[in-house]
């Protein structure tokens, strides 16, 4: 009985250390909607989840056909669960340059990084796509 709970605490240990998965890029046109789905070069259709933040983002009409690329994991051959916000994970190829998604109040000079209406003004924010966190 006492190896039993020995092991089965050895194995619980053995996964929480192991962590997250390791994320990986996919890169295809960006369908945007309630249920987004990301359409790769060879024609696949790649389901898109994650959190609340991360689908309104996929959901915003401005992105709809941008060269798109997430970072996650593969749920199933054509399910994808792309990282939460907090990671910066949503980017749009654009003039041979990988920008960042996020959204401006250029009233309050807040950036957010999920669409919306600012927290301060509530002007809806602007899309605007930088090539790093800094600029």
């Amino acid at each position: 009985m006492t190896r039993r709970i020995l092991f089965a605490a050895l194995m619980l240990a053995a996964a929480l250390l192991a962590g997250p998965p390791q994320s990986v890029s996919l890169r295809g046109r960006l369908e945007t909607g309630e249920k987004p789905v990301l359409r790769l070069d060879d024609g696949r259709r790649v389901h898109l989840e994650s959190d609340a933040p991360t689908m309104a983002v996929l959901a915003d009409q401005r992105l709809k056909d941008t060269d798109f690329e997430v970072l996650g994991h593969w749920e199933a051959p054509d399910r994808f669960a792309v990282d939460h916000i907090h990671t910066r994970s949503l980017f749009v190829h654009k003039n041979g340059k990988r920008l960042m998604v996020t959204y401006w109040c250029d009233v309050c000079y807040i950036r957010t990084y999920s669409p919306g209406k600012c927290v301060c003004c509530q002007k809806y924010t602007d899309l605007d796509l930088r090539e790093s966190i800094e600029q």
